[in-house]
């Protein structure tokens, strides 16, 4: 005996849920009149090619095109937007980044002001990445312990991370300038008011700060995810054996948390090169060129200078992209090995 299913639904209701999804089925029998005739075509496996198709055309357009448009204009020389009205100077463009007596002193180079960008980016990026990792790993490791409120502390240290670059150095800003509440705090103690921004050492020094406060909790979150990764086994093993926690960090911890440790550092390495936003609502690249980085000099080069020169921006541009690249090889290289060495495992 067949029993009958007995809807429980209004039919009410069913017939305004029928009448709201018909123009759903109408629009998707129209799709599928021409999507039967591309499978007709291509076949089954080239139907990936036409749902591909959309996204590479975009991809084509805003990232592809824009670089080999790019790589024109690092060919080109003078202040006109437009390519018909600019003059093509071949390596030009190249060669007068690369003319100087001195690549350690800014001031024999033609474009002294690149170079000047390049050596502060490269000091920054070694002392934000040191911080960064160090701040990052023990972060993940008080984390990584039996809290209270654990979930919490998790969400406070990732909240930064949320916030737009913008929104972190205009905050940072009113916190450090001279009316600012940093001042205030320290009012009561007998400092005087003090500009911050306005000190080489202490713009460079809250450059990093800044930067660090606002990115950390990301890599701190892998570092965490890879710490929980970890066999609890060997803790505990090495726990009976009544050994120290600083052999436990050394022996243990280290060693299996180094494949995410090194993709940090690529990350981070990538993130430190490519640093603007942050910085630049905070300090302008003062005082002077202080904290003036090489995204900022292709900025200012390219768009913002009353001595506008596309071309050498774009020299600039495709100079730090390849180092960019370099770095993203590094970083696919490393994941590939340990995903080598966890399948043999």
């Amino acid at each position: 005996m067949t029993a009958k299913t007995v809807s429980s639904e209004p039919p009410a209701r069913t017939g305004l849920r029928q009448a709201l999804l018909a123009p759903v089925r109408l629009a998707m029998g129209i799709v599928d009149i021409p999507m039967r005739g591309w499978q007709k075509l291509t076949g089954l496996n080239g139907m990936a090619g036409v749902f591909l198709a959309p996204n590479m055309l975009i991809f084509t357009v805003f990232v592809l095109l824009p670089l080999v448009i790019n790589f024109i204009y690092s060919t080109t020389s003078g202040s006109a937007i437009f390519l018909q009205n600019r003059t093509y100077v071949g390596a030009d463009q190249y060669r007068i980044l690369f003319d100087c007596r001195s690549y350690l002193d800014p001031s024999t180079c033609a474009a002294d002001t690149f170079w000047a960008a390049v050596r502060n980016t490269a000091v920054f990026v070694v002392f934000q990445v040191t911080v960064m990792l160090i701040a990052a790993l023990a972060t993940a490791l008080i984390l990584n312990r039996e809290l209270s409120n654990r979930g919490f502390w998790r969400a406070v240290f990732f909240f930064p991370v949320l916030l737009s670059p913008v929104v972190v150095g205009l905050i940072w800003k009113w916190i450090l300038q001279r009316e600012g509440l940093l001042n205030y705090a320290l009012s009561p103690f007998g400092f005087e008011p003090f500009s911050w921004l306005s000190d080489r050492f202490w713009a460079f020094f809250f450059a990093v700060f800044v930067s660090v406060w606002a990115h950390m909790g990301f890599y701190a979150l892998i570092l965490l995810a890879g710490l929980q990764a970890i066999p609890r086994d060997l803790y505990e093993a090495a726990a009976m054996d009544s050994a120290r926690p600083t052999r436990i960090f050394r022996r243990i911890t280290l060693p299996l948390l180094m494949p995410n440790l090194i993709v940090v550092l690529v990350l981070a390495l990538i993130r430190a090169v490519q640093i603007f936003d942050e910085v630049f609502v905070l300090t302008g690249g003062g005082p002077g060129t202080s904290t003036m980085y090489i995204t900022q000099y292709i900025y200012e080069t390219g768009f913002a200078s009353s001595l506008r020169n596309p071309g050498l921006a774009s020299a600039a541009s495709i100079l730090m992209g390849i180092v960019l690249v370099i770095l993203t090889l590094i970083q696919l290289g490393v994941s590939s090995r340990n995903e080598k060495k966890g399948a043999r495992q």
